[in-house]
């Protein structure tokens, strides 16, 4: 009876250390994902706060990538491009605190004085039932064939998804911002002129109209971390604490 007690107290104890192990090594991980979130914030914040810079050189274009270009606040001459744009669906944004509620974002190609296009999200058009014809009256105001000055950031397309609806071409609705396939779909660049890796969330100029609305970006990041390592530090306490009230019972 007291080896068969002695195993169970054994077991049970590799359990118990098991599990506070566990817990501990996940509320140490959530202080350094809180750590990097923070580093990642102050970084976002910088870049969205600094002076506008020359566009980056096609030559360039390749060699950007999220980590460090993401948010870099870019200035650049370009030509709205008379061809279809399309709408991405929004019921707000993580980045834009004055937009809410359903509608979409307007993306339109820009063609750039040496040939090459760079899409260009011109920004947020009350939109409540994803109408082609409201979208359409927004945006052709700014087909004016003529250059003008865009500034804007610098962003990266997004992956669909397991969940996300697929596109509704009659419509020239997307639900992600995947401005690569709006271009394969439309026939952006269609010619062969060169369509950059990323897109631009234009800031200024705002049209006369207000519509499409384009403005500055915010960091709006979820910073939770230290909740969930308080949760999972608790959580240690308590196995322990159960592990050491069974241990004097069975004593």
């Amino acid at each position: 009876m007291i080896a068969i007690t002695g195993n169970r107290r054994g077991s049970f104890g590799a359990f118990t250390l098991l599990m506070v192990a566990l817990f501990v090594g996940l509320g140490v991980w959530q202080l350094q994902r809180r750590t990097q979130k923070h580093d990642l914030i102050a970084a976002l914040t910088e870049r969205l706060a600094a002076p506008p810079e020359a566009l980056p050189p096609p030559s360039q274009w390749n060699g950007l990538k999220p980590a460090q270009d993401e948010f870099r606040r870019i200035h650049f001459v370009a030509t709205y491009e008379h061809v279809p744009d399309a709408m991405v669906y929004s019921s707000g944004s993580a980045v834009r605190g004055d937009i809410s509620g359903p509608g979409t974002w307007a993306f339109m190609p820009a063609v750039l004085p040496d040939g090459e296009t760079v899409v260009v999200n011109a920004g947020f058009v009350p939109n409540t039932m994803q109408d082609r014809n409201v979208e359409d009256r927004a945006v052709t105001p700014l087909v004016a064939n003529k250059p003008a000055m865009l500034t804007g950031y610098i962003r990266f397309p997004e992956a669909a998804g397991a969940l996300t609806p697929p596109e509704n071409l009659a419509k020239r609705l997307w639900f992600t911002r995947d401005h690569i396939a709006m271009a394969r779909a439309l026939g952006w660049g269609g010619d062969g002129r060169q369509i950059a890796p990323f897109y631009i969330d234009l800031e200024q100029p705002v049209p006369a109209s207000g519509v499409p609305k384009p403005g500055p970006l915010e960091v709006h990041l979820k910073d939770d971390h230290l909740q969930y390592a308080i949760t999972w530090f608790a959580l240690a306490s308590a196995v322990a604490m159960a592990f050491g009230v069974w241990l004097r019972t069975a004593r």
